[in-house]
């Protein structure tokens, strides 16, 4: 006999709620704020304040991905997508990353040919609006700092904002350098600067999207510690097949199979182990499969073949 179970995560729906509407608010925000500014940018003719709108249009269309992924993740299963749609919270920030890195690059290489001979840009206007964005970003990224550390797709928002503020300030500082001591390279310098800092924030999680998509065990689990957990459980002779990847923001499966003598009460031993790997490593969503004696059986009932492991 072969006993499965499954142990699901309690509570998500209302955290993604909450998080669907969150996104929804700041995506909005910045929307309003980069018209703005580049209706600014266009009064002013200044490239400094259209090249901060486009990045922050940037921002938008990679918040717009994070909003719309929350919103997929949401989804039931069906009878195909079985898991629903929670796939869609890993794989929206490697296209959210995707864009940063163009939009900075594209800045850097504008940058470049503006430094052999800089124009002089009026530094008022970019001082208070950039100085704006500064506001915008912090209050939209303290939208989304709840959960920041574990879901990726909350990280992505968070990073992108952050690096906005540090965007506008840079903005700011240029345009006060400029206004003061009529510096005007600091424009294109500081844009070289910043991204720079895109660039690296950005390869961060690039490759944490990269291997969450490619079903990797989660960088916040030693997959070794499972095995040596699972081997050490009353009865267990031997562990086989042990997969650990990520369905989505905040949510870890897991399968395993576990040789492990007949007679014991199985479900409890299952239930107790389901709860332990939940708390311990966040495993909320196991599927274990008890085996008795050394190799994998099956009985008659059970004659679905083994998919390559």
């Amino acid at each position: 006999m072969h006993s499965h179970a499954h142990s699901h995560g309690h509570a998500h729906g209302h955290a993604h709620g909450a998080s669907t509407r969150a996104f929804a608010t700041i995506t909005l925000i910045n929307l309003a704020y980069t018209v703005l500014e580049a209706a600014y940018g266009f009064l002013t003719d200044s490239l400094a304040l259209l090249s901060d709108a486009v990045h922050n249009l940037g921002d938008v269309l990679g918040l717009g991905l994070a909003w719309a992924a929350a919103v997929l993740a949401r989804r039931p299963p069906t009878d195909r997508h079985t898991y629903g749609w929670r796939r869609a919270t890993l794989l929206s920030p490697l296209a959210n990353v995707l864009l940063v890195v163009a939009f900075s690059g594209a800045l850097a290489w504008e940058a470049v040919g503006r430094l052999g001979t800089p124009p002089q840009i009026p530094a008022v206007p970019v001082i208070v609006v950039a100085a704006l964005g500064i506001g915008v970003n912090l209050v939209a990224a303290w939208f989304v700092r709840d959960g920041h550390a574990h879901d990726l797709n909350r990280r992505g928002a968070f990073l992108h904002l952050m690096a906005d503020a540090a965007v506008s300030l840079a903005a700011v500082l240029a345009g006060v350098g400029m206004l003061t001591l009529g510096w005007s390279w600091l424009d294109p310098v500081t844009a070289l600067l910043i991204s720079l800092a895109i660039a690296v924030g950005a390869f961060g999680l690039l490759r944490d999207s990269f291997n969450a998509a490619m079903d990797a065990v989660p960088a916040s689990i030693d997959r070794t510690q499972v095995l040596d957990f699972l081997g050490a459980q009353p009865g267990v002779v031997a562990v086989h097949h042990l997969h650990i990847w990520s369905l989505g923001a905040g949510e870890i499966a897991m399968t395993a199979h576990l040789v492990r003598p007949a007679g014991d009460d199985q479900d409890a031993f299952i239930d107790r182990l389901a709860h332990a790997l939940d708390h311990r490593f966040g495993i909320n969503h196991p599927t274990l499969q008890i085996e008795h004696g050394g190799a994998c059986e099956h009985d008659r009932h059970d004659r679905a073949p083994h998919h390559g492991h």
